[in-house]
């Protein structure tokens, strides 16, 4: 298998039970939508994931299960999430245990400056032999790197081959020129600025499934060449994406309905702290999930 991650990777949501635990059959449906719908990667426990909602034995349960849905047919990506060295290192042996192919390090939350940052996650990549990226996501996380900063922790670490970036395309550029070729960037933001991410080097995104399908399509699209294509898509993504990606409190009560919506997975239960649904908000989901239509299945060419 590939040890560089490009193209489409859906993040999976946390789809919770009546009862307020996580959904397994809700997950493993979740799981086949997503690889029906082409992507070439799978990532669990990043911030669509709640991963600060979950506990230590649910969030090693969700690597366990995906892995077993996934079964092989794509990369299977993990976030590690902690506010310790021993508390990520925990968690990235349960990825390694269960066959992941590459992690992703998020920051520890607070306040911590840069040159400590950089020291905890070569610290915790110094504990593996896998591909590592490291998550850059300021705007949404209050704490990132600059890309001198990025292309110092790449040139420490060899192993850190990938940033998972959810930041402007002007700073997606910096970074990619810096990065020279050495470092494979991925961006998310729900898919805000893709083409432009295109344009600028970025190699592939991570993003949640609401428009997992339509990602799919315009990535295929732009590889192609068939950049008219690709930007065409985007236009019928780009309302969908503004709602969502406001904050993440906003993904997570209605970029995940939206899903549940097209998917036909019924009724989403959310576990608290969370953004209670408005009645308008209801209303703009029902719009851009028949906006967006069904499902759908590897439409790619």
């Amino acid at each position: 298998m590939s040890r560089q991650f490009t193209g489409i990777h859906a993040v999976l949501y946390a789809l919770f039970d009546a009862e307020g635990g996580v959904w397994r059959d809700g997950m493993a449906r979740q799981t086949a939508a997503c690889l029906d719908a082409g992507v070439a990667g799978i990532v669990v426990l990043g911030l669509a994931t709640e991963v600060a909602k979950l506990t230590e034995a649910e969030r090693f349960a969700v690597v366990e299960d995906t892995s077993a849905d996934i079964a092989g047919r794509v990369p299977l990506g993990v976030t590690i999430y902690g506010n310790s060295i021993p508390e990520q290192v925990a968690l990235l042996r349960q990825a390694e245990r269960c066959g992941a192919a590459w992690v992703i390090l998020q920051p520890p939350a607070g306040n911590v400056g840069v040159d400590e940052m950089i020291r905890f996650f070569g610290t915790v990549a110094g504990h593996t032999d896998l591909p590592v990226a490291v998550q850059n996501a300021p705007a949404l996380m209050g704490r990132g790197l600059a890309a001198g900063d990025i292309e110092t922790l790449r040139s420490r670490h060899p192993n850190i081959t990938h940033l998972k970036g959810e930041m402007p395309v002007l700073e997606v550029e910096r970074i990619v020129r810096a990065a020279a070729g050495r470092m494979v960037v991925l961006n998310g933001q729900a898919g805000l600025e893709m083409t432009d991410n295109l344009r600028a080097g970025c190699r592939g995104f991570v993003l949640a499934p609401d428009i997992i399908d339509w990602a799919v399509r315009l990535f295929a699209r732009w590889q192609a060449g068939d950049t008219a294509g690709a930007e065409q898509i985007y236009a019928g993504m780009l309302p969908e994406i503004t709602f969502v990606i406001r904050s993440l409190e906003q993904l997570h009560t209605y970029g995940k309905r939206i899903f549940m919506a097209r998917a036909g997975l019924g009724e989403t239960y959310d576990r608290a702290p969370a953004l209670a649904p408005t009645a308008f908000g209801a209303e703009l989901v029902a719009h851009y999930a028949a906006a967006l239509g069904p499902f759908a299945t590897d439409r790619r060419l």
